[in-house]
């Protein structure tokens, strides 16, 4: 039997990037998904953009919440799909078949996974995230920094928990932990299957993102080692953008 996807979308307030995030669900081909928004209670006309496209909404939440991590919950508790996607505003399916080809590239993985390209506001590709997907992912995968986004991972909704709120920005990374430690088989799509708009709320509040991943990389893998990997990020980092800067000289 194929799977189900439960693809879940939160938005607040976000008129001008609404539509392309839910037509980039609504145009797959793959049959077997519901589809679920959490707004929470927008002001600006995003709520009419949304019932536009009722028909292909299985499950409408409008009301306020206490941030991004409760609107989550909200529809992870909503999602009855044998996985959950969460693809929020702004950010798109790659394409079409995405889903389809995600799950026919194998069968009953606990997590599947793939590329995502970075896009602006205007929709436009800025390229490849700069942290590659790992060519194998286990829970170990992080500790030089988050090498999947959120977008593009496909988890089995069995291995879900709640996100923990005491994270405001970087939660989903200690979700993602906690499923991919329970996970036996994780497969690599080898593929793009998200489109990540840049400039979220963990770029504007970057230093709060920043502890927050420190204290969620050092629950996991330790103090002293996680002081080594940010030391190694650090690095890495600097010789990126260096090297970056001269190709733009």
């Amino acid at each position: 039997m194929a799977p189900t996807l439960s693809v879940i979308t939160i938005v607040y307030n976000n008129v001008q990037d609404i539509e392309r995030t839910i037509l980039s669900v609504v145009k797959q081909s793959y049959p077997h998904m519901e589809y679920i928004i959490v707004d929470g209670a927008s002001t600006d006309g995003t709520l009419q953009v949304i019932e536009r496209y009722q028909k292909y909404i299985h499950r409408l939440i409008s009301e306020p919440d206490k941030g991004i991590y409760d609107a989550m919950n909200k529809g992870l508790r909503q999602a009855t799909g044998d996985y959950v996607l969460f693809m929020n505003s702004g950010d798109e399916i790659y394409a079409a078949e995405t889903v389809k080809n995600v799950f026919s590239s194998a069968s009953n993985a606990d997590i599947y996974y793939g590329e995502t390209e970075m896009i602006d506001q205007d929709g436009k590709s800025l390229g490849r995230r700069r942290h590659r997907a790992p060519k194998a992912f286990t829970w170990k995968s992080f500790k030089y920094g988050m090498s999947i986004s959120h977008q593009a991972i496909y988890i089995k909704r069995s291995l879900t928990v709640p996100y923990d709120l005491r994270y405001q920005l970087s939660a989903d990374i200690d979700w993602i932990l906690k499923a991919a430690k329970k996970a036996s088989y994780i497969v690599n799509t080898h593929q793009y299957v998200a489109k990540y708009l840049v400039g979220g709320m963990s770029k504007k509040r970057h230093w709060q993102s920043l502890k927050e991943r420190f204290q969620i990389f050092t629950k996991y893998y330790g103090f002293l080692p996680n002081v080594l990997h940010h030391g190694i990020i650090a690095f890495h980092l600097a010789w990126y953008y260096l090297l970056h800067r001269r190709t733009n000289d």
